[in-house]
Parts: structure tokens; sequence; C-alpha cells
């Protein structure tokens, strides 16, 4: 269980495929060590270390992460953000995010606006998804590369969800939105309250 506040963010410094699966090893961040079993949240997505060698940690992501995520499409040198699970007993500075990336969406547009930052994005809607809580909406939650952002103009074209942010200086400074353009893939995580309120109204109308 994640917040969407991400700590900071560290570089992939490897990628080996084995069959489906790939390994990413990537340079510890954090100032402190990790352990093998610890949940991490990289670009959203919740990954578990497997293997520690000094300050390099390495995580797995299987055919299905990979298919889902953005994961597959990074390279070495690239920068993913990162956020170690929650502690009870912390205040939740974001939203209840799980680490269980539901879609991609493209970037469509940047822009600066007097010292913050706007984007919006692109996904793929249908009624099954809407149906499945796979929509945004105004002033609710979305976690787009494990980042907790408060959503604005939200909109549902034909096969086309639309999903737009402002970033504060602080938050495109220290996390990868700062690499952001049009064209760029992130990962989408939509709300789990909205999720499980959309599937409880799905199953009620087929009743």
């Amino acid at each position: 269980m994640f917040s969407g506040i991400v700590e900071t963010m560290a570089q992939v410094v490897k990628i080996e495929t084995e069959q489906t699966n790939k390994h990413f090893t990537l340079r510890n961040p954090f100032g402190e060590p990790l352990s093998i079993d610890q949940s991490i949240a990289h670009n959203g997505v919740c990954l578990t270390v497997v293997k520690i060698e000094g300050d390099l940690y390495t995580v797995t992501a299987m055919q299905e992460t990979l298919r889902l995520t953005n994961l597959d499409l990074l390279r070495e040198g690239d920068m993913v953000n990162v956020e170690r699970s929650m502690m009870m007993g912390t205040r939740l500075d974001g939203h209840i995010v799980q680490g269980h990336v539901d879609q991609t969406a493209r970037c469509i547009e940047v822009r600066e606006t007097e010292g913050s930052w706007y984007y919006r994005f692109e996904y793929n809607s249908s009624r099954e998804m809407i149906e499945r809580g796979y929509f945004c909406v105004d002033k609710g939650s979305v976690s787009i590369n494990g980042v907790s952002l408060t959503v604005c103009e939200p909109d549902i074209r034909g096969d086309k969800g639309y999903v737009s942010v402002c970033i504060i200086p602080y938050t495109h400074e220290n996390t990868n939105f700062k690499y952001i353009q049009e064209g760029t893939v992130v990962n989408l995580e939509f709300d789990i309250l909205g999720k499980y309120l959309s599937r409880y109204a799905a199953i009620l109308n087929q009743k």
C-alpha cells in the first residue's frame, strides 16, 4: 500500500530479459539499506526487491505487468519515481495507492502556467472499463507514474478518456514529470474507492 507521495527518483542501471520477465537493477536512492522482499513502487508499479548488491537492488516485472505499464519502455539511464510502502500510524498525505497500475496513458499536452505545470493525458476507454471504475472525476484523485494528483478537466469521448493535472514546481523538479513531454507514456492507477463503487453499481444494474 502506498500514498502516491513520491520519495525520490531511482536510476535504472541494468535491464535483463529472462523469458517473458524483465529484471531491472536500480541504484538505491533512499540513503538507507533495503531488504529482500521489500515492496517499492516504481512509476506507481509495486515491485518486490529480489536481489541486493551494495547500493544496487533488483526487481522483476512479469509479462502481464510489462503489458499494462510503461516499464517495458524503460531504458538504462532512465529515472523512475520510487516510493516505499506506507507505515501504519503515519499521515496519509496523498490517497490510497495500491501499486496495481490499471493501464497506460499518453501525454497530449504540456505547458507551463505561471510557475506551475499543466499536463493532459489520453487513455483508452469503454463502457466495460467505466463499469470497472477506470475513469476520473473532477477534483478526484489519480495516480500518474506513482504520483498522487488531483484531477481536473476529466472527459470521455467515444473510446478515449482524458484527464488533466497541474503540477507545482516542487513536484515537477523532484519527480520524472520534468521528463514528460507530448507522446510520453505514463502509468495510470484510478482511485480504488471509485472502482469499488462503480463495480457495485454495475452489479446492482444487472439484477
